[in-house]
């Protein structure tokens, strides 16, 4: 490996292939979330469908940390000084606070009275992705080389003090500011969070630095030591001793964390393997990662908004099957809408230029 760059502004096919299956595992299970009967929560499809569902958030953070490793080296490149570089990256994460009130504010206006003024400030994924970037962002006055280490470090420092965070008495600070730093099973809290936003970071700075010949062998490392961390980290998780006086798994385990990262490594090296030699052009996991952001907006209105409120909680699984077919196809579809058919105009361009014409059309004139 060379410090030289690959990929330049251009995307990675494997980045929008392994996006968009979590975009897909997202919309299944929220799907299932909302509109399973609730006698069914206890079985096997249901609690299936919400544990497949937890990778989820963690692949959109990691291929957050991905971009912004991305961003950081294309500023470094350009010469800018460290100041600029940190700027540049910390400015990123104005879009996503900002997009994360305007959600939170749309989704709350459109409950029309149905939930609570405090959702507007509910700390959600956006919320996350936008802090995490804040905190991060000083890393770009490293070299690229250099952010590949400080990256992995600030995710463990991030996952190991996860535990600690949630062990401190928080009882003095708003639970509105509280929900943006101390773990909760109910909010994105920085801790331990933005812990896969920290290693997206380094993966990102090192995909730019690798060769393209090199490409192969190094997604072979990804998925080996994918596995190593799936195992190792579920291994020590299991151990009748912690250094930690109190940790909960599912909430603020640093082993948790390193389990998807592991499992995120996996799933981005098969993705290149597909997208490289298998299926190099269009496929609807690309089309939907590719639009994941407007996937994420508009199928949560849908999904949890009052638009289908008539089966919330009431189908059965066959049923609610159907209904995430129907949600999938239903997002398929606007993410052609908004991108074209594999390459084609967009319907907007489309409608744009039917108004163009129209207008330029001669007006008939008297007599004709």
């Amino acid at each position: 490996m060379t410090t030289s760059t690959r990929t330049g502004g251009q995307r990675l096919a494997f980045l929008d292939w392994t996006r968009g299956l979590a975009a897909l595992i997202m919309l299944q299970g929220h799907v299932f979330h909302s509109f399973t009967a609730k006698e069914l929560r206890e079985d096997g499809p249901y609690v299936l469908s919400q544990f497949i569902g937890g990778i989820t958030p963690a692949v959109f953070l990691f291929l957050t940390g991905v971009t912004l490793g991305f961003l950081m080296d294309s500023t470094s490149r350009k010469g800018l000084s460290p100041w600029q570089r940190t700027w540049a990256a910390a400015r990123r994460s104005g879009y996503l606070l900002l997009l994360a009130f305007l959600f939170r504010l749309q989704m709350w206006s459109f409950s029309l009275g149905k939930s609570p003024w405090t959702d507007l400030f509910k700390v959600d994924i956006l919320n996350c992705m936008g802090l995490g970037i804040i905190v991060l962002s000083p890393l770009a006055i490293f070299s690229t080389r250099d952010r590949i280490r400080f990256g992995v470090a600030s995710g463990l420092f991030i996952a190991g003090a996860a535990p600690l965070v949630s062990l401190a008495d928080w009882s003095w600070l708003h639970p509105f500011v509280r929900a943006w730093f101390v773990p909760d099973p109910n909010f994105f809290a920085f801790f331990p969070w933005a812990a896969f936003i920290a290693f997206g970071l380094a993966a990102g700075s090192l995909l730019r630095v690798v060769e393209p010949a090199a490409m192969g062998r190094m997604m072979e490392w990804w998925a080996l030591f994918g596995l190593l961390l799936v195992v190792g980290a579920r291994y020590f998780a299991n151990l009748p001793w912690s250094i930690y006086p109190q940790s909960d798994f599912w909430v603020n385990s640093p082993a948790l964390i390193l389990i998807k990262t592991g499992v995120i490594l996996i799933i981005a090296a098969c993705a290149w393997l597909w997208t490289t030699y298998v299926n190099p052009g269009w496929s609807f996991l690309r089309q939907l990662g590719t639009t994941s952001l407007l996937v994420y907006w508009v199928h949560t209105e849908l999904v949890y908004g009052s638009w289908f409120w008539r089966w919330k909680e009431a189908l059965t699984v066959p049923q609610t099957l159907a209904a995430a077919a129907f949600i999938i196809v239903l997002m398929l579809g606007l993410s052609i809408a908004r991108t074209g058919w594999k390459g084609g105009p967009s319907l907007a361009v489309l409608l744009r230029q039917r108004w163009i014409s129209w207008r330029e059309q001669p007006l008939p004139q008297a007599g004709d």
